[in-house]
């Protein structure tokens, strides 16, 4: 099986070179990889303390964000080292203030572990949610390493039977922060006793983000005292079905898509022809009915000036952030993929979200949710939910602190 891993390790390598000359997307990971063993030695010295953080892309990255700024409060003299696998997460978050060193994590051949290893040298290093990056791990070993918002289900491929070789690397992490039971009595299945259940470490950031977000004085304006829909991350199913809901004609509505590629941002204006982007919002069209969004990284704030949040993806490989709108006190609702997302599933049985499978779904939630005292029973349950959930850095930060700083 090793060998089999260093082979496949080496292959991916190649058909990520010969498909970034077809995708953009690729085509900066490649490019951003050539240029990480440069960065990482002009950044860092060898006598410098080091923490790195790994994160695969933005999700992640949001997930140990709260973390890793209690580490730069706490460890001042030392410097933080932020990789990332996707470019959705470095390429948006490439001029991160709070890190020192923003690179492309190189591909895990064992030359490119043990010589990013070898120029970085981390004192600590936390990977977030599950990231098994073999070689890497196996130069890694010896030093301090932790896995940061680990959450193990049945089917995860470590579950298998022919993942011995991989399980066995988990022996390099001398902690795992877990975010609930199942998680734990896996790894304890695999023989590990060294995890902590301390929660979803999202949650935090949802708070952190409730209490920092951007005032958006046009939206305010637009929203005036009337009642707003967000489609927030929306995918073209999501955005058919609010179509054939016709809600867009009754209520105020913002979309803000995942993908706000020319292309989908037209086919959206297709089917709400009177829509008005974001990027062209001003005092003299204020009175459309419907924002389509085209630009990245205001769906946080937004939430804060909707009634009703319906959450893309679950009619696809599943639902987007949920937290977010919560955290506000918003009523959630997505499509029907949304069991892989331990919070979504919570909120259902606690009836702060439903489960959306038709366009007369979407108006009976919001219709429903339009009387005025059931919804704030529901906003309270939404609310409430998440700052229950909170502190699973701090409590993380506290273990740290006691047992290895």
């Amino acid at each position: 099986m090793a060998v089999i891993y260093q082979i496949f390790i080496h292959i991916f390598g190649f058909i990520t070179k010969i498909y970034s000359l077809f995708n953009s997307k690729v085509r900066l990971m490649v490019k951003g990889r050539k240029e990480s063993f440069i960065i990482l030695k002009e950044k860092i010295k060898p006598e410098d303390r080091v923490i790195w953080f790994h994160c695969a892309s933005l999700g992640e990255f949001e997930q140990g964000r709260v973390l890793l700024e209690m580490f730069r409060k706490q460890e001042q003299d030392a410097k933080i080292v932020l990789t990332f696998f996707s470019p959705s997460g470095y390429e948006i978050r490439k001029n991160y203030p709070y890190a020192d060193c923003i690179i492309y994590l190189p591909n895990d051949t064992k030359r490119n572990a043990e010589h990013f290893i070898q120029l970085a040298n981390p004192q600590l290093t936390f990977f977030i949610k599950y990231e098994f990056w073999y070689n890497y791990l196996y130069f890694l070993s010896g030093r301090k390493v932790f896995q940061v918002s680990l959450i193990l289900r049945k089917d995860h491929y470590l579950q298998k039977f022919y993942s011995g070789y991989f399980r066995k690397q988990l022996k390099v992490f001398n902690h795992f922060f877990v975010q609930n039971r199942e998680t734990a009595d896996i790894l304890l299945k695999f023989g590990y006793t060294n995890a902590s259940i301390v929660g979803d470490t999202r949650f935090d950031r949802v708070m952190q983000i409730a209490e920092q977000t951007t005032y958006i004085p046009l939206i305010s304006q637009w929203c005036k005292d009337e009642k707003v829909l967000i489609l927030g991350s929306s995918w073209e199913a999501d955005e058919q079905l609010l179509y054939a809901s016709k809600l867009a004609s009754e209520l105020k509505v913002i979309i803000v898509p995942h993908n706000i590629s020319e292309g989908h941002i037209e086919y959206i204006k297709t089917l709400f022809a009177d829509s008005v982007l974001f990027t062209q919002l001003n005092e003299t069209n204020l009175n459309t009915n419907l924002i389509i969004v085209n630009t990245v990284g205001l769906l946080s704030s937004l939430y804060r000036y909707c009634q009703w949040a319906y959450i893309g993806g679950g009619f696809g490989e599943g639902i987007h952030n949920t937290l977010e709108a919560a955290c506000f006190g918003k009523p959630v609702c997505f499509g029907t993929n949304y069991k892989k997302f331990k919070e979504a599933v919570d909120l259902v049985q606690l009836e702060g979200a439903k489960v959306i499978t038709s366009p007369d779904d979407l108006r009976t939630f919001v219709n429903d949710l339009s009387v005025e005292t059931k919804y704030e029973k529901v906003s309270f349950t939404c609310q409430n939910y998440v700052k229950d959930n909170a502190g699973a850095s701090k409590r993380i930060m506290n273990y740290l602190k006691q047992e290895v700083l």
